[in-house]
């Protein structure tokens, strides 16, 4: 592991945020692999990444050593696109061979702790509180009504209701605020306590890793229903953005908390997300006449953990992928270029002060560093030139 990234890592540390400021540059991806595999030799033992988190449930059974096959994992265990990344299928393949033959104690698990959501849609909730109504079904003494069978599917109607991008983009045609949306959230409110109350039981009739993915289902059920929520509130363009991605980020981090309470007792979790997740200042995103400033997934859970949690964000010099050539010498990634040889972290009190980088391609989804985002993290992992970042980036 890189001595300078090593160093960071406190012996306070339970969650470590590895951020990237885009999703575009592969390098960055091949160095969260590279750097997990030392942190799983300095007791690591659990990776969280901006992926769905049902999705990764399958991720983590393969990883396990589940009898799935690689090509089907990557295409249905992530969101958003990202099982067609190289450096993922390299993650997903390195963390099968390294569990092979370990302790469950030993062994790294896989976690998504995003919500499936894309810019334009959102899906339905109805299967993963179906899984969970399923679920409770298998208990002793509870046997299934057909009005449970189809109590979902009546009370939420069709999927792609929810999902068209009209239910996003139009308060007035989302169904998150109907009757019948108000009726199954509070029946998955209901569910909460049904699941903790009869948790013994539960157990004891199936496994506690069975019961933890029950709860997992239902907390993704019911972000969904508050996303949709959010979605039929009127307002401003602005504002509704506003709304949408402080939920995401507050679900975000809700299902961190929840990856550090199963890894707990095993040992700390490397997180990689945008950047702008991960840090603990305000997010700020522009487009056109529209702007947003939220709490980030970072900024809540840093104000939870204290120094339990430690940031790190990702910046880049050159890259090819992204049409950046050398930055200005008085930008933050010009100060940083002589800093690093290759790639390497800075403190982020260390870098100095200059200004933000212009020319980058917004649609690459591509964030320069700001001196908002250096206050909000610990340090910088600076790539000189990403081209230069071998497939396994040592």
């Amino acid at each position: 592991m890189n001595q300078d990234f090593h160093d960071l890592v406190t012996p306070s540390c339970t969650l470590l945020g590895l951020g990237e400021p885009t999703h575009q540059e592969p390098a960055f991806g091949r160095i969260r692999n590279t750097l997990l595999a030392g942190l799983a030799d300095r007791g690591f033992r659990s990776v969280a990444l901006e992926t769905d988190r049902l999705a990764a449930l399958r991720v983590d059974a393969y990883v396990q050593g589940g009898a799935d096959s690689l090509d089907a994992v990557l295409a249905e265990g992530f969101s958003h696109g990202f099982g067609a990344l190289d450096a993922n299928r390299e993650l997903v393949a390195w963390m099968r061979d390294h569990n092979a033959g370990r302790p469950a104690a030993e062994r790294l698990a896989f976690h998504g702790f995003d919500i499936p959501t894309e810019n334009y849609s959102a899906p339905s909730p109805r299967a993963a509180l179906e899984h969970v109504r399923a679920y409770l079904g298998l208990a002793p003494g509870t046997p299934e009504t057909p009005e449970d069978a189809d109590r979902f599917a009546r009370l939420l109607g069709d999927d792609e209701h929810w999902s068209r991008q009209e239910a996003v983009l139009d308060a007035a045609q989302s169904p998150g605020a109907t009757p019948e949306a108000e009726r199954a959230r509070a029946l998955a409110d209901d569910l909460v306590v049904t699941l903790h109350s009869r948790a013994p039981e539960l157990i004891a009739a199936t496994s506690l890793a069975a019961w933890r993915r029950a709860k997992a289902h239902l907390a993704a059920a019911i972000g969904l229903l508050r996303y949709h929520r959010q979605c039929a509130e009127p307002g401003e363009p602005g504002a509704r953005i506003t709304r949408l991605l402080a939920t995401r980020d507050a679900l975000m981090a809700e299902n961190l908390l929840a990856v550090r309470e199963a890894e707990e007792l095993r040992g700390p979790t490397l997180v990689f997300a945008h950047n702008l997740h991960l840090q603990r200042s305000p997010s700020a995103w522009t487009a056109g006449e529209l702007s947003a400033t939220w709490s980030s997934a970072g900024g809540i859970v840093g104000s939870l953990l204290g120094d339990r949690y430690v940031c790190v964000a990702g910046s880049v010099g050159r890259s090819a992928a992204l049409g950046l050539t050398d930055p200005g010498p008085d930008t933050y990634e010009g100060a940083l270029q002589h800093r690093v040889d290759g790639w390497g972290t800075v403190r982020a009190d260390e870098v100095p002060d200059g200004r933000g980088r212009t020319g980058a391609e917004p649609a690459k989804g591509y964030f320069p560093l700001d001196r908002a985002t250096l206050d909000g993290v610990d340090a910088v992992l600076h790539l000189r030139d990403a081209g230069a970042v071998g497939a396994s980036a040592r």
